[in-house]
């Protein structure tokens, strides 16, 4: 499990460990779940990290928040240059099974709606913005194009927010942790659920729905999520007037049995009415 001292990638650790997995992180920082400190571009730290190994999660990475903060060179180092010693590696030592932590932020322009929300499924052709989604969608393809079976997770919003913000992208386009780290760990056991999956939360939306939710989005969550237009109301919080885009995991759902769960039902029943920075767990 590399990247295992962060967010995700320490979430993720903790489900495959739950799931039976004999779980080594490895990450160039300390953390609970981190076993092999140091870069991966080390020899010999992906070479400590792959050592019996039947399969790799790959959570490391930069992220868009280092995007005019790092070089482009090493954003293509990290992402990209990293991934490629990682994938050789595991065929040299025989890995049979690979699955990558992208992001849905590689949709990049394709996500900016016209007369309507943007319904993204995993047919929906990305459009890369920066460094950060260009590199991400570079390591993506080398993960495709490698010798073990492998799936690409393309994950939905999932960090800290205030709470009447992460409630709005709860309805569209944001995903739980818990749900991140279950979903890695159902896909990493299925050698036959190969390809690219979106990896978001539970939404009411349909596809018909795209013209309305980016004209009136209010009214059609009013209608559909009466409950939630209620709670809402009564913590103060504006229902969204419209919504860009719409997150599709149905992919995943038929290919190896992904179930959100932690959507904006559960959050309004588990958190009060305060504004703190903490995403669904």
């Amino acid at each position: 499990m590399t990247g295992s001292s962060g967010r995700v990638g320490a979430a993720v650790a903790v489900a495959l460990t739950a799931a039976g997995w004999s779980v080594r992180g490895v990450d160039r920082a300390p953390g609970g779940r981190t076993s092999v400190i140091g870069d991966l571009r080390d020899p010999r730290v992906h070479r400590a990290a792959l050592r019996e190994s039947q399969v790799v999660v790959h959570a490391a990475a930069l992220h868009a928040p280092h995007v005019g903060r790092v070089d482009d060179r090493e954003f293509h180092a990290v992402n990209v240059g990293a991934t490629e010693t990682l994938l050789e590696e595991a065929e040299r030592t025989g890995v049979q099974r690979v699955v990558y932590i992208s992001s849905t932020s590689v949709y990049g322009h394709a996500l900016i709606p016209t007369d309507r929300a943007v319904w993204v499924d995993e047919g929906l052709e990305p459009r890369p913005r920066d460094i950060y989604d260009e590199t991400k969608l570079a390591a993506e393809r080398l993960v495709a194009s490698a010798a073990s079976s492998s799936a690409v997770l393309r994950i939905a919003r999932c960090f800290p927010e205030p709470l009447p913000l992460l409630a709005s992208h709860l309805l569209h386009r944001a995903v739980g942790l818990t749900d991140v780290a279950a979903a890695t760990a159902r896909v990493a056991e299925q050698d036959a659920a190969t390809g690219t999956f979106n990896i978001a939360g539970p939404y009411p939306f349909t596809r018909a729905d795209c013209p309305a939710l980016h004209h009136d989005a209010a009214t059609v969550i009013a209608e559909r999520l009466p409950d939630v237009a209620a709670a809402f109301h009564a913590r103060n919080w504006p229902l969204p007037r419209t919504l860009d885009r719409v997150y599709d995991s149905g992919a995943a759902a038929a290919a190896f049995g992904y179930r959100p769960v932690h959507g904006i039902q559960q959050m309004l029943r588990t958190r009060g009415k305060g504004s703190e920075p903490t995403p669904p767990e």
